[in-house]
């Protein structure tokens, strides 16, 4: 039997709400389903997109292919990336501020047992008393309150996995319905791909790309290939690229280019790096131990023993504090928690593969992060120093009781970008290029993780990060979440947008995710009420109807 232990009090009710999102109102037969609107997709946007669809008083189904609901949000991404609070409206403030109140004024738990695990004076960016927002969260609180969010609107969630071959059936140039795995079939008039993969695309026949434009496809500076712009999260000079030092024939290390493969600027096919936004803590009796993952091989490190002896002796993980002495544990670093190159292949890419080849190449990721906090932890070859430091730290026995304590869901931070009337770039982030159609305002860094490691001067470098501010926020147009004209009629996609690779970069954090994804499914509604294809709302409609649902379109 799994002993629970609960760092604050929840009513026994809504415990499975607070490791997993409650499995109330699924179906998991082989079942044919009929709605106006079907989103496909159980992220924290797929969820927003299946409220505002019941709130507009449409059917709506929400059709996860895991069991876990709510993705980064409650995978370990407590610590927001936002950017600016000011672009937040409708259900996305709704939700930051349900989170507010939660630890504000809790009445599911005791301000004695928050108290203990040592809140305050820690890191912790106090509750914003001025907007009533809180964007620092434990993965369980965001669980608990997406789930009262599902339930309060009956919201009907089956888990099921798409067929990625066929599972897209068009009638003419619109969707007619999906088909799972299984057989099950989800009929609708409408179809919202709030997946992080943009797994409706192709069967949808929607335009799309993979990896990183050049510079010149849009006129950017911070596209395709970026080498010498790359400067942040860097390897320390001197790290011999060969398994023997100094022995070219014995073979690059696992994960190492010879080149860049490229001139800086030119497009490639790769995809920047994943990570499990890891959810550990230092308070002993809530604490863990992260044990050495089967299979494990020290030459799976050595990478991290050289970056040792050249110099790094630390950010090889970032602790960014939560409630009750928990982190949000980031990349940061040349080598840290991302697994750099291992999302794509010569002839393939995370979204060419079938759900078991992710699941199995997420097992990997994770197991590389796990491996490398026991190799920090124990390992004779990292001095005391680091090891002492990292022994601190374990995972929460009170987060993720379904998983071993460990995120569901691996940050996947690019699959597909549908390519559309409108291309948001680094012109629309500077604001240099407006945008007429706002459905939503993005304030993010243009930002983007480290894509490969390759050999540079006889040396090993990393290749692909790129952090550049913007002015503030700036708005994303209603044509980049609508297939081009001419294309599915009845498609929204308010994750694997219309953008360019470092323009996404921008755009894509979960709070944006959730406003894109209230606004798809009230353009979705529009689009039934009226009889015409997405790409015939009107926009001016549409701008009256998110502004009275408190959708912030403008600076």
């Amino acid at each position: 039997m799994m002993t629970r232990y609960i760092s604050h009090k929840i009513p026994a009710t809504f415990l499975s709400a607070v490791f997993a999102l409650s499995t109330a109102n699924r179906s998991y037969a082989k079942e044919q389903h009929e709605a106006d609107i079907v989103v496909y997709g159980g992220t924290s946007g797929g969820i927003i997109a299946a409220i505002q669809a019941a709130k507009s008083n449409r059917s709506v189904v929400l059709v996860s292919p895991t069991t876990h609901l709510g993705g980064l949000t409650t995978s370990g991404l407590g610590w927001t990336d936002l950017g600016s609070d000011a672009i937040l409206g409708g259900l996305s403030r709704d939700f930051y501020t349900r989170l507010f109140h939660y630890y504000e004024k809790p009445d599911s738990w005791k301000w004695e047992d928050r108290k203990k695990f040592g809140n305050s004076g820690q890191g912790v960016p106090a509750l914003n008393a001025k907007t009533q927002l809180a964007s620092v969260f434990e993965p369980s609180a965001a669980s608990f309150l997406f789930d009262q969010m599902l339930k309060e609107h009956s919201i009907k969630v089956v888990t099921a996995r798409l067929d990625l071959k066929s599972g897209v059936v068009m009638n003419g140039k619109k969707i007619h319905m999906i088909r799972a795995e299984d057989g099950s079939e989800f009929a609708g008039k409408m179809f919202i791909d709030a997946s992080y993969e943009g797994d409706l695309l192709p069967g949808a026949g929607v335009s799309f790309t993979v990896g990183r434009e050049s510079n010149a496809t849009f006129g950017e500076s911070l596209n395709g290939i970026q080498a010498r712009h790359a400067v942040k999260n860097q390897l320390p000079d001197g790290i011999d690229p060969y398994i023997i030092p100094g022995n070219p024939s014995s073979g690059l290390l696992p994960g190492v280019n010879p080149s860049s493969g490229g001139n800086d600027g030119e497009a490639d096919h790769r995809l920047q790096a994943f990570c499990y936004r890891m959810c550990l803590t230092d308070v002993a009796e809530n604490r863990v131990s992260i044990a050495k993952p089967e299979g494990y091989q020290e030459a799976d490190y050595e990478l991290l023993f050289r970056a040792i002896e050249a110099g790094q002796q630390k950010h090889f993980t970032k602790f960014s504090l939560l409630q009750n002495r928990k982190t949000d544990s980031n990349n940061t670093g040349g080598i840290s928690n991302d697994m750099i190159g291992a999302n794509y292949g010569k002839d393939w890419d995370w979204t060419t593969l079938n759900h078991d080849q992710r699941n199995a190449l997420a097992k990997k990721h994770e197991d590389w992060q796990r491996g490398l906090m026991w190799t920090l932890q124990n390992h004779p070859r990292v001095p005391e120093k680091i090891r002492k430091e990292y022994a601190k730290w374990g995972l929460p026995k009170d987060e993720f009781l379904n998983n071993h304590h460990w995120p569901p869901q691996l940050y996947i931070r690019e699959g597909r970008r549908m390519v559309s009337d409108l291309v948001m770039t680094e012109h629309h982030c500077q604001r240099k290029q407006p945008v007429a159609d706002s459905v939503a305002l993005a304030s993010y860094t243009m930002d983007s993780h480290h894509v490969q490691r390759f050999v540079k001067a006889g040396k090993i470098k990393n290749e692909g990060d790129v952090q550049v501010q913007i002015p503030g926020p700036y708005p994303i147009s209603y044509r980049a979440i609508i297939p081009k004209k001419g294309e599915c009629e009845n498609l929204f996609v308010p994750w694997s947008l219309s953008a360019s690779h470092i323009a996404f970069g921008s755009i894509r954090m979960e709070p944006v995710f959730m406003i894109l994804a209230q606004s798809s499914a009230t353009a979705a509604d529009l689009a039934i009420t009226h009889g015409i294809s997405v790409q015939n709302v009107s926009y001016e409609e549409l701008a009256k109807r998110l502004i009275k649902d408190g959708q912030r379109l403008a600076l």
